[in-house]
């Protein structure tokens, strides 16, 4: 298949740049993916739509206020992003101005209580840097790090804590699992008491999530990797869920690929981890999954694609039509959509 199989045109302002002040309160479409017909509800409803005995998968993934502005040797500023954990107190990272970026430069952030030392480019320009401080560096993070909004974000977040799911727990992403962020304790707990068991996994989301598929066939693009980690508790969940004839509903395209990297030909899990680099588009059969709950997409993206394989690229397009005349809104702050 073709990228360009998955363009649709989206009216830039419909690009939503701030979250709503209320969590639950966005626009939900649902999606009949046998069908392709659609219904308009809101996100509050969602209990409505589950049913006793359905397993909800969550990824409890949490932002990293990866964003650190400093200064240079020469005392000009520099932006670094940290991408990966490589040990030992270094992360490949990505730094702004790349140019001015060199091997052996000290790097300082704060008033100096962090420093880095540029060790060397690596493959596709990042750095690989390693950074001094005392403590945690967490902590040291936590203080000094700004959150890592997506490139289409041009608002300021007044409130860090929105750009984190209400049950975000495990520290490593780069971007939030953006279909999460619609949740609240109080929509939590009335799914638990419809019946319906919560088990979370980890997938610590990276920047890769945002690069555009350049390839013209789609079966040529190089899908990025990510850790991701089920607990024994997740999988007998997910398992008994499935032994009962319940629907295995993941929040988001994150919990979807780690239940589909590790699940069995059957569908059950065991408990695990390591690193997916799972690329799931049109013709790719299911074992684990059977709805989901996912924000809406970008155009020619990977995850445009997943959600094309699981509802038919041909109901995608048409649901996603839909959403721009009712002048939904998109991408990470954005509403959701139900398919099942």
């Amino acid at each position: 298949m073709k990228t360009s199989d998955f363009y649709y045109d989206l009216p830039e302002e419909l690009i939503a740049q701030t979250p709503l002040e209320q969590r639950d309160a966005s626009r939900l479409m649902v999606l009949d993916r046998n069908t392709g017909k659609t219904e308009h509800r809101r996100f509050y409803e969602l209990p409505e739509l589950l049913c006793p005995g359905d397993c909800l998968v969550l990824n409890d993934s949490r932002v990293l206020p990866a964003r650190l502005f400093g200064k240079r040797p020469t005392g000009g500023a520099v932006e670094v992003l940290l991408l990966t954990d490589k040990g030992e107190k270094c992360w490949e990272c990505l730094v702004r101005p790349g140019k001015k970026a060199r091997p052996g430069d000290t790097l300082t952030f704060g008033d100096g209580e962090l420093t880095a030392e540029i060790l060397e480019v690596l493959e596709g320009g990042n750095r690989l840097i390693r950074f001094d401080y005392r403590g945690i560096f967490m902590e040291t993070l936590e203080r000094l790090g700004r959150m890592p909004l997506p490139p289409y974000i041009h608002e300021e977040l007044k409130d860090a804590e929105r750009y984190q799911t209400v049950y975000s727990r495990e520290l490593g992403s780069a971007a939030a699992p953006t279909a999460g962020l619609h949740f609240t304790p109080e929509l939590l707990e009335k799914i638990r008491e419809r019946g319906v068991d919560l088990a979370f996994v980890t997938l610590h989301v990276g920047l890769g999530t945002f690069r555009p598929v350049k390839e013209e066939e789609i079966e040529d693009h190089d899908m990025h990797s990510e850790f991701c980690v089920i607990t024994e508790d997740a999988a007998q969940k997910v398992n008994a869920a499935k032994k009962r004839g319940g629907r295995i509903v993941s929040v988001g395209t994150t919990s979807l690929r780690t239940l589909e990297s590790f699940a069995d030909e059957r569908g059950f899990l065991k408990p695990s981890s390591g690193w997916t680099d799972i690329f799931i588009y049109p013709g790719y059969k299911f074992k684990c999954v059977d709805a989901l709950i996912t924000n809406f997409h970008l155009p020619e993206s990977t995850l445009l694609m997943l959600v094309s394989a699981l509802a038919g690229r041909e109901h995608i397009l048409s649901a996603y039509h839909e959403a721009v005349r009712e002048k939904y809104r998109f991408f990470s702050f954005g509403d959701a959509m139900f398919i099942r």
